[in-house]
């Protein structure tokens, strides 16, 4: 009981520490943070220059709001949280100023069912990109992050309906994008 009362005081003096903008706790922070947050705005990004941007303005908003962390609970989980948003506000900037029509979706059937087994992790992140705004972030909230659709539809402002929908036409577009990288890759073999 003692050591978990000690964790906890310890935990409150560093949060603290934080909150009064001490630049060693802050660098603690995003030095044990920085690649698994990279990681995660990396999936909503157009390119890695736009995930560090993500990051960044991720790592402000935790650094601004750290006060609202509840010491106890998970730190690591709560800054994820918090990337995912911002992520989030960047998909809903980038879909204002994009045009292009999502509804357009590309079926493709393949009997080769270990297509992804044969890319990298650069690659399959490539092809995630290529995905527009819409369809990456139902994609990424629903399948990497375990969000429903309901609460993906509160999040964007969009219905229930259309989260499933653009899940489908993610996935679709993915498989396609993924088979075409690998016949591309066969052939140049």
């Amino acid at each position: 009981m003692d050591i978990s009362i000690e964790i906890r005081e310890k935990e409150i003096g560093f949060i603290n520490a934080c909150i009064a903008k001490e630049k060693w706790a802050l660098k603690i922070i995003y030095e044990d943070h920085f690649e698994s947050m990279l990681l995660v705005c990396q999936r909503y990004a157009n390119s890695d220059d736009d995930a560090l941007d993500i990051l960044h303005d991720g790592f402000i908003k935790v650094f601004r709001y750290l006060d609202k962390y509840q010491p106890g609970t998970s730190l690591q989980a709560w800054i994820r949280r918090v990337m995912v948003n911002t992520c989030i506000d960047y998909y809903r900037r980038e879909s204002r100023r994009r045009t292009d029509n999502i509804d357009t979706a590309y079926h493709l059937f393949s009997n080769e069912a270990d297509a992804i087994s044969k890319m990298s992790a650069d690659e399959i992140l490539e092809c995630l990109r290529l995905l527009t705004p819409a369809y990456r972030s139902v994609f990424n909230l629903y399948v990497m992050d375990g969000y429903s659709h309901r609460e993906i539809g509160e999040i964007l402002g969009i219905t229930e309906s259309t989260s499933r929908s653009n899940l489908v036409k993610a996935r679709t577009k993915l498989k396609a994008l993924i088979l075409s990288k690998n016949n591309r890759n066969v052939e140049g073999i």
